[in-house]
């Protein structure tokens, strides 16, 4: 992987504007099938359809639920400078880059692909407190720490 300069700010700040739009999409979502089921007549004929509906605005609620959880989260998360690895570090090993943060899984910044992983994932237990040069294996899959921002 080639020597990047990342700005830390910068990609707490995108994080958490991925956040905030997955909840906005999900209002969305979340409003418009609350109208939807306003809308379907109280006949027997439409019981199965109406429990669906339910079921559906349950899914959305519980989304919604951890996504707020996931802007809560990210208030704690800090861009403090440190060389080990902790809540808010970005850690660069020779295969991927990982963002201790939110359990937000992948996504690409600045044209590359990172990880969001929160500190109670597997990843984050094992390299909480390393730093630059230390290695660990996760699954099988043998990794080297080159920075720890």
């Amino acid at each position: 992987m080639q020597k990047a300069i990342y700005n830390k700010n910068e990609l707490r700040i995108f994080v958490r504007d991925m956040i905030s739009g997955k909840v906005k999409t999900l209002e969305f979502y979340l409003n418009f099938t609350l109208e939807a089921s306003r809308e379907i007549k109280k006949t027997s004929k439409y019981d199965s359809i109406r429990e669906e509906m339910q079921d559906e605005i349950y899914h959305l609620d519980k989304q919604m639920a951890n996504l707020r959880n996931m802007q809560q989260q990210m208030k704690k998360v800090l861009n403090s400078e440190s060389e080990h690895a902790k809540l808010g570090s970005l850690v660069i090993t020779n295969k991927a880059r990982f963002y201790i943060s939110v359990s937000l899984g992948e996504f690409f910044f600045e044209g590359d692909r990172f990880y969001a992983i929160s500190p109670e994932s597997p990843m984050a237990q094992k390299i909480i407190g390393m730093k630059a040069g230390e290695e660990f294996t996760l699954n099988k899959i043998h990794q080297k720490i080159e920075e720890v921002i």
